[in-house]
């Protein structure tokens, strides 16, 4: 009987710090501040944006002084770790298929104020998409990278979106957590839910949903049920070689215009 009381007086520290320290376990940003990011930007031919606000109150980088004549703008929210100074691949590849891309950065990271968390990342990236087409019009794609799916499928769900692509996304949250935690109550546990089979329930637009078959982060089973689950038009992606940070990403593949050309192209369910 001791020892049943000992482990389960155990079990119960275990469950009681995956919810106080939970979201240390989820969000991993990077602590440089606005200024340094300014100046990274600038070697990589980046700017914050938008350009009129003191630094710690920018949203994005988007490319500095280009010229080009773009035909739609590609905003990206990426993973749990780093910062938005760290995907410099998205303008490196989309920009020549004549996008423009901003780089959406998150409350708490990279010296932007607030703290991590689902609400406060979906209610500021919304801000951020509704300030993209004031700014430069239509057509608005979101691109979503791991953790950034569930925030591009947030702000999908009652915003003006003209198409979504997704890379090593979930279903939920919920449904990722009990996969690597299969011993601890998740369900009661989870404070942010990240439910994107919710969120997409309603959505039209074209979708593309970008998989890598070796991702141990991400399981193939929540990359497929969200595909599953989703009544947009919808075409999948698969690496199968990849892992979860190692998908192709190289400028000139032939896959991003396929993406690219997918979600612009397509019209939306019911037209």
């Amino acid at each position: 009987m001791r020892i049943v009381l000992v482990m389960s007086a155990l079990y119960a520290l275990v469950v009681l710090a995956a919810y106080v320290f939970q979201h240390r376990l989820l969000y991993y940003p990077d602590a440089v501040g606005a200024g340094e990011i300014r100046r990274m930007a600038a070697g990589v031919g980046l700017a914050l944006w938008p350009p009129d606000v003191p630094d710690p109150e920018y949203r994005a980088l988007v490319s500095a002084g280009s010229g080009h004549r773009y035909r739609g703008s590609v905003v990206v929210f990426h993973g749990n770790a780093g910062s938005a100074i760290q995907r410099t691949c998205y303008p490196a590849a989309l920009e020549p298929l004549g996008f423009r891309v901003i780089l959406a950065e998150y409350p708490g990271y990279a010296g932007r104020q607030g703290n991590p968390g689902e609400k406060a990342f979906v209610a500021d990236a919304r801000e951020t998409v509704r300030l993209v087409r004031r700014s430069f019009g239509g057509p608005v794609y979101l691109w979503g990278e791991s953790l950034g799916c569930g925030v591009a499928a947030g702000v999908a769900a009652d915003s003006r979106i003209d198409g979504l692509v997704l890379v090593t996304c979930w279903d939920s949250l919920v449904s990722v957590a009990r996969a690597h935690y299969r011993y601890l109550p998740v369900n009661w546990l989870l404070k942010d839910r990240y439910d994107s089979v919710a969120n997409l329930r309603h959505f039209n637009r074209p979708v593309a949903v970008v998989m890598a078959g070796r991702d141990t982060v991400i399981p193939n089973a929540a990359t497929r049920n969200l595909y599953s689950r989703l009544h947009a038009p919808k075409r999948l992606w698969i690496f199968e070689e990849a892992a979860h940070n190692s998908w192709p990403t190289a400028p000139g593949l032939a896959w991003w215009r396929e993406v690219m050309n997918f979600v612009s192209r397509t019209k939306p369910a019911g037209r």
